[in-house]
């Protein structure tokens, strides 16, 4: 018997062991990349009869900064499951092009969609867990945009909140900040 798109995708998730082969010398801390995840999964690929690919598109560019989205696709040919990740292009980082600057992004958001896909714990990866030299684990917040942008403002607006009160739950940039 045939096994499904759920217990292919089960199979991987379960069995799945990518290292964190690579170092960041700033943070001092090890993680992996999409392409490591990649490359952990290409054993499974033949063995179980499916494909992985990821897509990505803009999905908001008329606001402050660009919001790509990244899709991670598992697929037997007839089924697929997908999963997704949101990322801003921080256009305001200092020391990069613009390519560089939507690279990243990019980069950033194959390896959480598949991470997404494979049941990756972030709370292990660098990312959720370095602390770039503080002593103190980086909390992650959601970037300010979209929906919840525009319901910060107006919040703002009627005297509800202050810009220092969304600053402690949203990550805001530095252009989103002047429109608050």
């Amino acid at each position: 018997m045939s096994k499904t798109i759920n217990e292919k995708l089960a199979t991987i998730q379960t069995k799945f062991k990518s290292k964190k082969s690579r170092f960041n010398s700033f943070g001092k801390y090890n993680f992996r990349s999409a392409e490591d995840i990649l490359e952990a999964t290409k054993p499974y690929l033949l063995e179980l009869g499916v494909s992985v690919v990821i897509s990505e598109r803009m999905i908001a560019t008329n606001i402050d900064f660009p919001i790509m989205e990244s899709k991670a696709t598992i697929s037997d040919g007839e089924n697929a499951i997908h999963a997704t990740a949101i990322v801003g292009v921080d256009l305001a980082q200092k020391g990069m092009q613009m390519p560089q600057k939507f690279g990243s992004c990019s980069s950033y958001g194959k390896k959480y969609a598949l991470g997404n896909l494979f049941l990756i714990d972030d709370t292990q990866d660098s990312d959720a867990s370095n602390t770039h030299g503080s002593g103190k684990a980086a909390v992650k917040k959601p970037v300010l945009a979209g929906e919840a942008l525009t319901k910060a403002k107006a919040a703002i607006k009627a005297g509800k909140f202050t810009v220092a009160d969304i600053e402690k739950k949203y990550e805001i940039t530095p252009a989103v900040l002047k429109t608050l």
